[in-house]
């Protein structure tokens, strides 16, 4: 059952509205949030070079604050904002459709999961951790237990 929940496209149009109502009431209140996404799915305007592309894990995790959230908007059915990636700060438009945001994160914590995100119609983690967990980075997410 859960599968062909996933798998059927009125499904996957709810979750990516309201990803969209979530990232539109998030702007409203002016609260910084991350996403984190396929990053197959998202495109840089210009291209970043290739040696820092590749650095990039399959799963990233994007974190919209200061001038990166300033610069972030909605835009037909997309989320644009401008980063800057690698020690140069070499500066790009990023563009990530919604349907491709697989987490919304607000201080630490994920506020919307889309278990039908892009990945799905290809390999799809076991589990929403899992994709966080790919960037080695995103461990310091974690609560180190005491």
């Amino acid at each position: 059952m859960l599968y062909d929940i996933l798998q059927d496209e009125e499904f996957a149009v709810i979750l990516k509205n309201h990803a969209i109502d979530i990232i539109t009431y998030l702007f409203e209140k002016n609260q910084e949030f991350g996403v984190l996404v396929e990053i197959s799915s998202v495109t840089f305007e210009p291209a970043l070079p290739k040696n820092i592309y590749e650095q990039l894990p399959e799963f990233t995790l994007f974190l919209l604050m200061n001038y990166t959230y300033e610069s972030a908007r909605l835009e037909e059915g997309k989320l644009v904002f401008e980063a800057g990636f690698g020690a140069e700060n070499f500066g790009s438009v990023v563009t990530v459709p919604i349907e491709a945001v697989l987490q919304i994160i607000v201080d630490e914590t994920p506020i919307f999961v889309n278990l039908t995100a892009s990945l799905a119609k290809k390999q799809q983690p076991k589990n929403s951790m899992e994709a966080l967990l790919s960037n080695p980075e995103n461990r310091k997410f974690l609560k180190k237990e005491e």
